[in-house]
């Protein structure tokens, strides 16, 4: 603990830096919004005039271009000059440490500045910017912006998901083999492999697959109901921050398996009426199971 000079000379304890109070989930959506429609226009003005620099990450199938760099760094700073106790968390950068104090720190920023970067690269239009807002450790606002198109989708915890204006519920469908389900894969050969063969476990089950390449979208997609469920292993936080979020808020149950919460080693969104049972379909292929 601090330690504070007194007039008679004696140290004493400093008080402890108080906690300040969260700004509220709409007040973080504005801000998540303003900045992942500032950083789709970056990342288009990328696509119009070249990508820059093209590496690779963990794998060669796994790449990262200056673009997605430079979308990372525009959304950082919109969203944390004038607000040093925030840190942000991104694919691309890592974790920042708060510039204020840090027992003052409440709002985690989760930010994937191109999910879906092979799309990108290829000029596919499923290409999005992510940003939450994380509370304590809990996500309470998120938006989704398409860069190709202009969609976008957002949602504050408690406060519906919504679509340029439309409120989203979701998919009704309640038999799985009705089921439209969105996927997606690892960039590991092996994990793929894995994946590959639980697909072909889960395709006679349901009405068909769609793979669209980038984890946010899909969420989104489940969320309106363009796709029923998605089920995918390897998210990371960024991945499934807001997205996740989004597809909850649309009435869609978003978990792991076998009673674990969603993360890496699976996330499932699908609506109530299948959920369990695409939930049982996918431990009896041992879905998050594998490399």
């Amino acid at each position: 603990m601090a330690q504070a000079d007194t007039p008679s000379g004696r140290l004493t304890a400093a008080p402890a830096q108080e906690l300040r109070a969260a700004p509220s989930p709409r007040e973080l959506l504005e801000r998540a919004v303003a900045a992942a429609r500032e950083g789709a226009a970056l990342a288009r003005q990328y696509r119009a005039t070249g990508l820059g620099d093209i590496a690779t990450k963990s794998t060669r199938t796994d790449i990262v271009t200056a673009a997605d760099r430079a979308v990372e760094a525009l959304i950082a700073r919109l969203l944390l000059d004038g607000h040093p106790d925030d840190r942000l968390l991104g694919e691309e950068s890592g974790e920042s440490a708060p510039a204020g104090p840090e027992a003052a720190y409440r709002v985690r920023w989760i930010v994937d500045p191109i999910d879906g970067t092979v799309n990108y690269v290829y000029g596919l239009p499923n290409v999005g910017v992510s940003v939450a807002a994380e509370v304590d450790g809990r996500v309470v606002a998120g938006v989704v912006h398409n860069v190709a198109t202009g969609e976008e989708w957002t949602a504050v915890r408690g406060g519906g998901a919504w679509r340029n204006g439309v409120r989203l519920t979701g998919s009704q469908v309640t038999s799985l083999d009705l089921t439209l389900v969105a996927t997606g894969f690892g960039y590991d050969a092996a994990r793929r492999a894995h994946q590959a063969a639980v697909l072909c476990g889960v395709m006679p089950r349901v009405r068909d697959i769609r793979r669209m390449g980038a984890a946010s979208l899909d969420l989104c997609a489940a969320a309106e109901g363009l796709v029923d469920a998605y089920f995918e292993k390897g998210l990371a936080p960024w991945d499934l921050a807001a997205g996740g979020l989004i597809a909850q808020e649309a009435g869609l149950l978003v978990t792991g398996l076998r009673g674990a919460p969603p993360g890496p080693d699976m996330v499932l969104a699908a609506p109530p009426a299948v959920h369990a049972e695409l939930h049982d379909l996918l431990v009896a292929l041992d879905a998050d199971g594998g490399p």
